[in-house]
């Protein structure tokens, strides 16, 4: 499949952090394997977690109005143009990303979405679209857009480049916070409200953790932070103060993330930081799950889940799918080694 094929593409994956994320590890296996090299088309806000990415020559980082409508026609044409010959990575598998490819000149390679069996699971529950699904998660589905034969997931987890300087950076935030013991990052935010784990959750988490000889930091970013009063002894609140290269500095000085479903996740992976995921309307068969050895997903086995792709729908059951991971088993999930 891989015959005969150029040693320079275009990637394109244009959104969000952690599918971003996802990919560097696939990128770097295709890299030391075969020698590629490439340029990245994505969004601005998520190129940081790209930078320093030995396989990665050159970020496209487009306009969002160059994206829309007729400009997209345009501007398209001229991507094709300037890369002619080149190979098109297509890693995003939407109706922008297939329009690139209708002009594009050189070969085009896509990752297989498993639309129909995701749609066959999260319309019936099928035990077998589960199983097809579960068997691969998403850095093997973007391998299998080149590979005809599926690389094993340690071969292709994800990874950030920091360099010293910034990892120093990090162990100075740390030091200045004066934990005295292990620092267990919390991540309580995500982009739909469904996804996320309950305030007073959190709270008994961080009680059960202080007892257990860990110093919390909360990261992430929200327009409403998890505690908007006062923040709780044995707490280092650092909602809305570190962009995404400060926040891969500091996890990869953390003992364990624990994180909703959202892209901080895959970001503690890629620095080898243990993650405990809290998953309540997606699931792992969606294939977006930390992929790390110590890494461990909390999920319920409710008949009612998965309820959407990405968390968004509303809830009539009132949100038992995270309610009910309960906070004392987050916290031995931390203490496992």
């Amino acid at each position: 499949m891989a015959d005969n094929l150029p040693k320079n593409w275009l990637v394109m994956r244009l959104s969000a952090l952690g599918d971003v994320a996802l990919t560097t590890g696939v990128l770097d296996h295709l890299h030391r394997t075969r020698g590629w090299k490439f340029h990245f088309l994505t969004k601005p806000p998520f190129a940081p977690a790209l930078v320093g990415h030995p396989a990665i020559e050159k970020l496209v980082l487009p306009e969002d109005k160059s994206l829309k409508g007729l400009a997209w026609l345009s501007a398209r044409k001229e991507l094709a143009k300037n890369y002619k010959g080149w190979g098109l990575l297509d890693l995003h598998g939407t109706l922008r990303s297939r329009l690139l490819g209708v002009v594009w000149d050189g070969p085009i390679r896509r990752y297989p979405k498993f639309s129909i069996s995701r749609r066959l699971y999260g319309l019936t529950g099928s035990a077998k679209a589960r199983q097809r699904l579960e068997a691969l998660n998403v850095p093997q589905r973007y391998a299998l857009a080149v590979e005809s034969e599926t690389p094993a997931p340690e071969l292709l987890s994800p990874r950030i480049w920091l360099s010293d300087e910034e990892r120093e950076e990090g162990l100075q935030t740390l030091d200045a916070i004066g934990a005295n013991g292990p620092v267990c990052a919390l991540h309580p935010y995500a982009t739909h409200a469904g996804k996320r784990w309950p305030t007073g959750h959190w709270e008994e988490l961080i009680s059960y953790l202080r007892s257990m000889g860990w110093h919390c930091v909360i990261i992430g970013r929200h327009k409403t932070p998890l505690f908007s009063d006062e923040t709780p002894e044995g707490v280092t609140d650092l909602t809305n103060s570190t962009d995404i290269r400060q926040t891969c500095a500091l996890l990869s000085h953390c003992g364990a993330l624990v994180t909703n479903d959202s892209g901080p996740m895959h970001l503690g992976t890629a620095v080898g930081t243990k993650v405990v995921a809290l998953f309540g309307p997606t699931t792992k068969a969606w294939g977006f799950f930390p992929s790390g050895k110590r890494d461990k997903v909390l999920e319920l086995d409710l008949a009612c889940r998965p309820c959407s792709l990405h968390g968004g729908r509303g809830c009539r059951r009132g949100e038992r799918c995270m309610v009910e991971i309960k906070p004392e088993d987050v916290a031995r999930a931390v203490q496992e080694r």
